[in-house]
């Protein structure tokens, strides 16, 4: 099974970027996606972006994120 995380972009320093999700931050590779700039939301798997997503997307996939993980903790 392969999982995406959404992540918002918060560095950039050539091909690699650094990502943000709920205070973590990952070092995250640009080279399949282009056109990445501070402040977009992405894809992140296995440390690549993969997708760029718009404010809607984002705010729908972390809402689900949010929603699975509070199903963790019962």
């Amino acid at each position: 099974m392969c999982l995406a995380v959404p992540m918002k972009i918060v560095e950039i320093n050539g091909l690699e970027a650094v990502a943000e999700l709920q205070g973590v931050r990952r070092k995250v590779r640009l080279d399949l996606v282009d056109g990445c700039r501070v402040g977009d939301y992405v894809l992140i798997h296995a440390g690549f972006v993969i997708e760029k997503l718009d404010e809607e997307q984002a705010r729908k996939s972390l809402e689900t994120w949010e929603e699975f993980l509070s199903l963790q903790d019962d």
